[in-house]
């Protein structure tokens, strides 16, 4: 008697169906779990950017707001946040009383999309796509 060994195209087929299923799975979950870790990245950038703002009140009475106030605070965006989010500081100039609103907005293709835009203010209140909280 001969006898063939190896796997009959039924058996490949139904291994191939369970690896595809494992995938479909297992993907998304990982995208889930980066698109956290750069979320909690931005969110640590953006309570060190309070920090600095809560210094630099004390030494000038006003926030450091608009387009140059990262570089008033002496902070540069970091690369793993700078390429997941733009950071700004609006009001675009000095209120009174003194407010700021810091606002991470995802950066298109970059797969944080479906975070939505990330928000800090001067008196700590935090939203993620317009819902309270993080």
């Amino acid at each position: 008697m001969n006898r063939n060994h190896g796997f009959t195209l039924i058996e490949a087929m139904i291994v191939m169906a369970i690896v595809g299923i494992l995938a479909a799975i297992a993907i998304p979950s990982y995208q889930s779990h980066l698109r956290k870790g750069y979320r909690a990245t931005a969110q640590a950038f953006m309570m060190e950017i309070v920090n600095r703002q809560n210094q630099y009140l004390l030494d000038a009475r006003n926030y450091a707001v608009g387009s140059a106030a990262l570089t008033t605070l002496n902070v540069s965006t970091p690369a793993d946040v700078s390429k997941y989010y733009a950071v700004t500081i609006t009001p675009a100039a000095p209120a009174t009383p003194p407010a700021f609103t810091i606002v991470a907005t995802p950066v298109t293709g970059a797969g944080q999309d479906a975070d939505g835009v990330l928000t800090l203010d001067n008196s700590g209140a935090k939203t993620r796509n317009s819902q309270p909280g993080w």
